[in-house]
């Protein structure tokens, strides 16, 4: 069977579709597609991210700690902002994995509850 140019294409474009998330202190790197939360992500393969409100930025649950990658994520909203402000073990890099979208590679810490 004859590989076609397309199919080449197709694989690379399938891809760069592809984002890896690392959680720790779990240590396990997954893959999602470009914007997906990291929730969304992190639920996929059942990492262990409590998310009390559903990923409707309506509680902090589902805080993380950006510990790589924080370029890849989508910018944070005056929502998200307010919200995080309630957070235990609140960082200069925390964020609501219900809204951070992922654009590529990231390191999320979980903190422990």
């Amino acid at each position: 069977m004859e590989t076609k140019l397309s199919d080449y294409r197709e694989a690379e474009t399938a891809t760069e579709k592809k984002v890896k998330v690392t959680f720790q202190p779990l240590n396990v790197t997954v893959e999602g597609e470009k914007g997906e939360s990291v929730l969304e992500i992190a639920l996929r393969h059942d990492i262990p991210l409590e998310h009390n409100c559903g990923g409707n930025c309506a509680c902090t649950t589902c805080h993380v700690i950006v510990k790589g990658g924080m370029e890849h994520l989508s910018e944070m909203e005056d929502e998200e902002d307010d919200m995080l402000d309630k957070a235990k073990g609140l960082t200069l890099t925390s964020r609501l994995g219900c809204q951070a979208h992922v654009y590529g590679d990231v390191i999320v810490e979980i903190p422990r509850k």
